[in-house]
C-alpha cells in the first residue's frame, strides 16, 4: 500500500513538473543543441529558405575565428573591458557598501535605493542618456569641464577615449547590485569582532584587513565571478553608444556575434563564436574560483 502511495505521489509530481520540463526542453535545451549543431555547418542566408541544404564543415568555423582579424580585435576589446571594468566595479561597490554600512541609519535605505536605481532602469535608455552626456557639443560632461576652463573632448568619437568612457558608464550602471550584495555580507559580520579589535588597538585599516576582508571573501568571489560573466557579455552599452566604433575600438565579441548572425546571416559562424565565448566565460570563472576560493 505504501509503495502504491509513493508511486502516485511520484506521478503527480511529474505531472506538475511536466509543463516546465517541456518548456525547458523546447525553448532552452533545444536552441542550445541546435546552435551547437549549427556551429559545425555553413548555415547562412541561403539556408533560411531551405534549411536542409546546409553542409557540415567540421571545425572550419572555429578555425576561421582565430584567423579573423575582426574577431581578434573584438576579443581584445572585450578582455580590456573586463580587465579594467571588473576590478573598478568591485572596488567601488565595496567602498560604497562600506560607506553605506557605516552611515546614518535612517539614510541607509535612501542610499540603497539611490545606488540600486540604475540597475533596474533599462540599459538602452541609460546608454542613450549617457550618449548625450558625452556629446562633444552640448553634452553635460564637456559643459561641466568648460565651467572650470578645461577643454572638452569627443568622448565617444576619439578611439582612445571611447572604451574608457563606456567602461565608466557600465561601472556606474552595475555597481548598485554588487553594492547591495556586499552590504548584505557586511551586515552579517558579528559586530563584537570589531569591538574586540578596537580594544586591542586595531585601526580602521587593520580591522578591514583582518576582519572585514577575510569574512567577505565568499561574497567577493561571488560578486567578482558574476560581474566578470556580465562584463564578458557586454553588448548594449557599446552597441547603443558607438555601435562598435570608432575604428572598431569598442567592437566586442557580443556585437560582432550579433553582426555576423543577424546582419550578415552567417548563422553557423556566429554559433561557433557563441560557443568559444561560452568556453572563455567558463575558463574565466574557474580561474577566479581558483584564485579566491582557497582562502574562503
Amino acid at each position: 500500500m505504501s509503495s502504491r502511495s509513493n508511486w502516485k505521489q511520484n506521478v503527480i509530481g511529474w505531472v506538475f513538473a511536466a509543463p516546465w520540463t517541456l518548456i525547458f526542453l523546447l525553448f532552452l535545451l533545444g536552441p542550445i543543441v541546435a546552435s551547437l549543431i549549427l556551429s559545425f555547418t555553413d548555415f547562412g542566408l541561403v539556408n533560411l529558405a531551405n534549411p536542409f541544404k546546409l553542409h557540415f564543415i567540421g571545425i572550419q568555423n572555429y578555425l576561421r575565428l582565430f584567423r579573423d582579424p575582426l574577431f581578434l580585435t573584438a576579443a581584445f576589446n572585450t578582455l580590456y573591458f573586463v580587465v579594467v571594468g571588473v576590478p573598478l566595479n568591485v572596488v567601488l561597490s565595496l567602498l560604497l557598501a562600506l560607506g553605506v554600512n557605516q552611515g546614518v541609519s535612517y539614510l541607509k535605505s535612501l542610499f540603497r535605493v539611490g545606488y540600486y536605481l540604475p540597475v533596474v532602469t533599462s540599459i538602452v535608455a541609460l546608454a542613450v542618456i549617457w550618449r548625450y552626456i558625452y556629446n562633444p557639443d552640448v553634452g553635460l560632461l564637456n559643459s561641466f569641464l568648460h565651467l572650470f576652463g578645461l577643454p572638452g573632448a569627443d568622448w565617444l568619437g576619439n578611439p582612445n577615449l571611447a572604451m574608457p568612457a563606456i567602461i565608466i558608464m557600465s561601472v556606474w550602471h552595475n555597481m548598485g547590485s554588487a553594492m547591495i550584495i556586499f552590504l548584505a555580507g557586511l551586515q552579517g559580520i558579528d559586530k563584537s569582532l570589531y569591538e574586540a579589535a578596537n580594544i586591542d588597538g586595531a585601526g580602521i585599516w587593520g580591522q578591514f584587513r583582518s576582519i572585514t576582508l577575510p569574512l567577505l571573501r565568499p561574497v567577493l568571489l561571488f560578486v567578482t565571478v558574476v560581474t566578470s560573466i556580465g562584463f564578458l557579455q557586454v553588448f548594449a552599452e557599446p552597441f547603443v553608444m558607438t555601435n562598435g566604433g570608432p575604428l572598431n575600438r569598442t567592437l566586442t565579441v557580443s556585437i560582432y556575434l550579433y553582426q555576423q548572425g543577424f546582419s550578415f546571416f552567417h548563422q553557423g559562424y556566429a554559433s561557433a563564436m557563441a560557443y568559444v565565448m561560452f568556453i572563455a566565460i567558463v575558463l574565466f570563472a574557474l580561474v577566479q574560483f581558483r584564485l579566491l576560493r582557497p582562502q574562503t
